[in-house]
């Protein structure tokens, strides 16, 4: 029988083997699995056994995998230490020295860094071109071109992504997608049963949700998860049993966090719209009347002091990252998109005056009171 969202987060199919029937999964805070022989310790290695060391697997890592893959419509998934070792894995599992990758000009500023910079250095090239010019995508592949990546809605002036167009170029030339899925969530978006390959999220976002952890999870077509796996498990960058175990746990309230979240948002969107000192508010207004994501982004006005307005928030903090049930700013060029060229920075409109708003689950007339008072005091 088929379940709504809310219902699929917190209810799996399979139900799991354990000797006491705890309600919730234990944390199995543990670096390793004994054996009671050498026959079974054998049986491991010929796939009779689950368990053998944390690093190449762990109960509490598998059900952070499997349960994210469940919420995407997608048949496996894998943990990582982060959302960066998760896109790692998955970029490796695709391509290798020699390969490229044409991906969007408006990733997170770490995506884009690793990609210009990490990767680049073991002989892995990318192309950056804008996804909103599907010529510009075409234009830009090679014959060694490998995979195609974006994301779902971008960091942080929120373009939503044509996803069925990448996927339609993907298919055109049999490529691989891989699309960031961390700001719209399987909430809002499922790009799986979209037709994309690989799903990729920072698990330290919305998906913990909570800003007590960092874990990253990538789901997606089984093959090319299993080659990932074999990635974080290799290269160490597997997530702990407690950090696992903490990301499901908040991963249960989902649906009712994102819900409020991006209601406020939105409220808050149409607010500072009005606001004659902000030239401009980026939020997808036309994708649900509900609110389709959590962010908002603004420019300021030059008339407004950027130091003063950050100053005079109150209670909201200034934090580098997003997504806490809190509402949260941050400053784009000093922090997510600081290794971004100035050149690449000023042509996608990423400057000194864009703020980044991460809105919480307050109630929103007093988020839109507290901007509104900043924009007033910094003029």
């Amino acid at each position: 029988m088929r379940k709504h969202f809310e219902t699929e987060i917190l209810h799996e199919e399979k139900k799991r083997e354990r000797k006491f029937s705890s309600k919730v999964t234990p944390i199995y805070q543990t670096s390793a699995f004994t054996f009671k022989d050498l026959d079974d310790l054998e049986g491991f290695y010929q796939g009779n056994g689950s368990y053998l060391y944390s690093r190449t697997g762990n109960p509490n890592t598998d059900e952070l995998g499997e349960a994210v893959a469940r919420l995407e419509g997608a048949p496996a998934g894998v943990a990582a230490s982060s959302g960066l070792a998760a896109i790692l894995a998955g970029i490796l599992a695709v391509v290798k020295n020699g390969d490229h990758i044409v991906a969007a000009d408006d990733l997170y500023g770490g995506s884009y860094h690793m990609l210009e910079k990490e990767l680049n250095d073991f002989g892995i090239e990318t192309s950056f071109v804008s996804f909103t010019d599907q010529t510009q995508v075409e234009n830009a592949i090679k014959e060694n071109t490998k995979l195609l990546y974006t994301e779902s809605i971008s960091n942080p002036l929120l373009r939503v992504e044509d996803i069925e167009g990448v996927v339609q170029i993907a298919k055109k030339h049999g490529l691989i997608t891989l699309v960031d899925n961390t700001f719209a969530t399987p909430y809002h978006c499922r790009p799986y049963l979209m037709g994309v390959d690989l799903v990729v999220h920072s698990a330290t976002k919305y998906i913990g949700g909570h800003s007590d952890v960092i874990s990253g999870v990538l789901t997606g077509r089984e093959d090319i998860v299993a080659q990932a796996k074999t990635k974080v498990v290799n290269l160490g960058t597997n997530v702990s049993p407690f950090e696992a175990w903490l990301t499901v746990r908040g991963l249960k309230t989902l649906a009712l966090r994102m819900r409020a979240q991006s209601s406020n948002a939105r409220k808050l969107a149409e607010a500072l719209s009005q606001n004659k000192f902000i030239e401009k508010v980026y939020y997808p207004f036309d994708k649900d009347a509900e609110g389709y994501s959590a962010m908002v982004t603004i420019q300021l006005s030059k008339k407004v002091d950027i130091q003063q307005f950050f100053r005079s928030l109150s209670w909201i903090k200034i934090a580098p990252t997003l997504a806490g049930v809190e509402t949260t700013v941050s400053h784009p060029l000093m922090t997510s998109h600081r290794e971004l060229p100035q050149e690449v920075a000023e042509a996608l409109g990423i400057t000194k005056e864009v703020v980044r708003i991460s809105v919480g689950i307050e109630h929103a007339e007093d988020i839109i009171a507290q901007f509104e008072q900043a924009v007033e005091k910094s003029l």
